[in-house]
């Protein structure tokens, strides 16, 4: 199939086959028809398949040709500013015959820029929740006629709190408008949102939900915690890996990290939420422009890096939320092409790592370098680890963003820390917590486990091959 039988425009066309798109992806194929009918879409696709694109094409095609006024058409909300800037590139690629003008607004960098383009006039409008409830509250963006709300990355924004300024957001838009909600992980408190926000959806999957890339070849490698940085280091130097995203727990460890490969002679670079948005995009355009060899970053840049060809993903640290893997190693394995996704995974990390392989239902082969064998006994207990100081710093930029995760058995209870820096990126107010628990500082309420009984652990297989997965070591159980 190719996107003349779609439905869209020809300047739509033109500026796709521009971009070196021949054949739409099977997300595009089943979201972009149905969104031209005018119908809500609840839709889940795995990440890195093209489904910015299933929306912003449609919507581009919707609103062409009625464009340039005074009121905001159209708004996509987005959990950071990486994926902002994503979404605004992608609707300047597609729409450049269009003639649409287009805004995007977030919090750490000054607001009266915005302010300025706002009055302007903008036709379609990319927020982060926090800094569009800025502008709300100074009465600088009219939403009250607003025909289409797109919820880009609706898990994310829901585990970085951000329900209670959506519900805000939502309660000041029209009814009679067009509601999409975009996610590549569905759970059910997605569900119960698509529910009270959008008519009658149109459920649209391509894949099972939490499966990750077939193009991805995933391995672990068994190591002692104090012996990763060395590990990561010969790793990257032993197989002259030029392009390396490398992912950890918390803002301080990502800043030691970057700082200890780069005193073993790699140009390393750390992103995270208390970077300043100039310092992030410098060190993002420094990592895709081949400047920096190692990007070192917190779960904020889980969503939103689009990185052309990006080889190797590495999770230095397991994360504590098993979905938060499924993101992480989609940053690799991209647009058809084939990608590395390896985790260093420590003794205490043991039960962590037994969750994701449940949870992805996909073989993930275990190995050990030599001269890097693990001491450490191994904990079966998931969701033991913790950041360091107690609980996971906020990811997010935003003030009051409670990022806690759980610190027993495999609930989702705990002390969620306040953790960021500059404008608000996340909500003033405490957000509800997963499975009817609440957000605000502490993180409470019931259970969410998210593995079963009857998942299979797939320890010891091997999955399939990526032309760079080599082995180094001995397979293990």
């Amino acid at each position: 199939m190719s996107f003349d039988t779609l439905g869209l425009s020809a300047d739509l066309l033109r500026a796709v086959g521009e971009q070196g798109y021949t054949e739409p992806t099977p997300i595009q194929i089943r979201s972009i028809p149905v969104v031209l009918e005018g119908r809500d879409v609840m839709a889940s696709a795995q990440t890195g398949t093209g489904k910015t694109a299933a929306f912003t094409l449609p919507l581009l095609h919707k609103l062409a040709g009625e464009g340039s006024g005074k009121r905001v058409r159209a708004l996509i909300l987005v959990p950071t500013r990486e994926l902002a800037a994503q979404v605004q590139a992608n609707l300047d690629a597609y729409g450049r015959y269009v003639g649409l003008r287009s805004a995007v607004i977030f919090g750490g960098v000054n607001i009266n820029p915005q302010i300025t383009k706002l009055a302007r006039g903008v036709d379609i409008l990319i927020a982060t929740p926090g800094r569009l409830m800025d502008h709300m509250q100074r009465r600088t963006v009219d939403l009250s006629k607003l025909e289409v709300l797109i919820l880009d990355e609706a898990d994310r924004m829901l585990d970085m709190g951000f329900l209670p300024a959506i519900e805000r957001i939502v309660k000041a838009l029209p009814i009679a408008r067009q509601t999409l909600l975009f996610s590549a992980t569905f759970s059910q408190e997605i569900t119960a949102l698509a529910q009270r926000f959008l008519r009658d959806p149109v459920r649209v999957e391509t894949a099972a939900p939490n499966s990750t890339v077939e193009l991805i070849a995933q391995k672990a490698i068994q190591v002692d915690q104090a012996k990763k940085q060395k590990l990561l280091s010969w790793m990257i130097g032993n197989e002259d890996w030029k392009q390396v995203l490398v992912f950890t727990r918390t803002k301080h460890g990502a800043n030691k990290l970057a700082r200890q490969l780069e005193a073993d002679g790699l140009t390393a670079a750390a992103i995270h939420g208390n970077k300043s948005q100039g310092a992030r995009t410098k060190a993002l355009n420094e990592f895709k422009n081949h400047k920096v060899r190692v990007l070192v970053a917190t779960d904020i840049a889980a969503r939103g890096l689009d990185i052309d060809q990006l080889p190797h993903v590495v999770n230095f640290e397991i994360p504590n939320v098993p979905e938060d893997y499924v993101h992480r190693i989609g940053r690799t394995g991209r647009a058809g092409r084939e990608g590395l996704a390896i985790s260093l995974v420590c003794g205490a990390e043991h039960g962590l790592f037994s969750d994701i392989r449940k949870l992805v239902k996909a073989p993930i082969p275990t190995e050990v370098i030599e001269g890097y064998e693990p001491t450490e006994p191994l904990s079966r207990t998931a969701g033991k680890v913790q950041a360091r100081g107690g609980s996971r710093q906020g990811q997010g930029s935003g003030r009051g963003q409670s990022q806690g995760r759980s610190s027993g058995g495999q609930g989702r209870s705990g002390q969620g820390s306040r953790q960021g820096s500059g404008r608000s990126d996340a909500p003033r107010a405490g957000s509800s917590g997963r499975s009817g628990g609440s957000r605000s500082g502490n993180r409470s309420g019931g259970s969410h486990g998210n593995s079963s009984g009857n998942s299979r652990s797939s320890e010891g297989q091997r999955s399939s091959s990526s032309g760079s997965s080599r082995s180094w070591g001995r397979k293990v159980a």
